[in-house]
């Protein structure tokens, strides 16, 4: 395993080794779709008592996290998943939706790509329109959410709702926790590069573009 990068932190190299050696647990244990599934559960797992430990600790400290279930203005935004999150998150929708609520994503996913697809970088990280698993102001398949949803901590809503209504505000971001940001990031670097080392390339989409792909081609026999 090579990183050495000089910026990175201790922390940094912490968790990007905890993310290689799950994928290369799955690797190890003969890599199959059960075998990755059970790593990318563990992968979640991981950030969230990382999370978990946070909360507490800003509890005890008095410091607000106003992240909460039915606070969803984050859910409007563009969210970006690896392409093997996309192919975990398939076989959960697959296993738990109904087929009205498997069309309705399908449905969904593919409106929100047609425009998203034809905007640029910059205009894509302004643009505001709902998830494609927002249902009733919460997450539909909240248990199997990409890593980029995990780690979308905030400790002021008020800066959460001003960029939700005035994206066009350059200097306007949500007060984020930056150590569960790059802690789920260089998870994800270290499991990408473990699955790359034998050949399995990964790729990152916009969530609505790789729900439209994965979904499309893997429709579920209801």
């Amino acid at each position: 395993m090579s990183q050495t990068n000089k910026h990175f932190t201790e922390n940094d190299r912490i968790f990007y080794a905890d993310g290689y050696k799950l994928a290369q647990n799955a690797i190890q244990n003969g890599f199959s779709n059960q075998s990755l599934f059970l790593a990318i559960e563990s992968l979640y797992s991981a950030i969230d008592e990382v999370n978990d430990s946070l909360l507490e600790l800003a509890r005890r400290q008095n410091i607000p996290i106003d992240c909460q279930k039915g606070c969803h203005w984050c859910c409007h935004q563009a969210v970006y998943a690896n392409s093997y999150e996309l192919h975990y998150l398939s076989e959960q929708l697959k296993s738990n939706f109904t087929e009205e609520e498997f069309s309705t994503v399908v449905q969904l996913a593919e409106k929100k790509n047609l425009v998203t697809s034809k905007l640029s970088t910059e205009e894509i990280l302004r643009y505001k329109s709902p998830c494609s698993l927002l249902k009733d102001g919460s997450c539909s398949i909240y248990a199997a959410r990409p890593m980029a949803c995990r780690i979308y901590l905030s400790t002021r809503l008020d800066t959460c709702l001003e960029f939700f209504n005035h994206p066009e505000n350059e200097d306007s971001f949500p007060a984020l926790i930056d150590f569960p940001l790059r802690a789920g990031r260089m998870m994800n670097e270290g499991f990408r590069a473990a699955l790359k080392e034998i050949g399995i390339e990964t790729a990152e989409f916009r969530l609505e573009e790789g729900l439209n792909i994965v979904l499309k081609n893997s429709q579920p026999n209801f």
